[in-house]
């Protein structure tokens, strides 16, 4: 600073490093998330996934919703949707 204090980083950007530290961790996960969609997901879920969660700038849809724009049941969304999850859960 301007008396010759040392000054970090974290007084500049004035937050708490545990907010940092989380905001961080949250872009990581977020970003690795990103990566395992494509790897682990077929196409169908992807896509139902995609919807659901308004990724990669979509909008968010309801089950009824993304079920119509595919010409689906409901129901069906909600297994995929349910398997994809878990898909996801057992990678993350």
């Amino acid at each position: 600073d301007k008396e010759g204090n040392e000054i970090s980083l974290l007084d500049v950007i004035e937050t708490e490093p545990v907010e940092v530290v989380k905001n961080y961790s949250l872009k990581q996960d977020i970003d690795y998330l990103y990566q395992l969609i494509p790897k682990i997901l077929s196409q169908r879920e992807q896509e139902i996934i995609t919807l659901r969660y308004g990724l990669y700038g979509k909008e968010e849809m309801t089950q009824r919703e993304i079920a119509k724009r595919l010409n689906i049941s409901r129901s069906y969304v909600s297994r995929i949707e349910k398997n994809a999850l878990l898909k996801l859960r057992e990678h993350f």
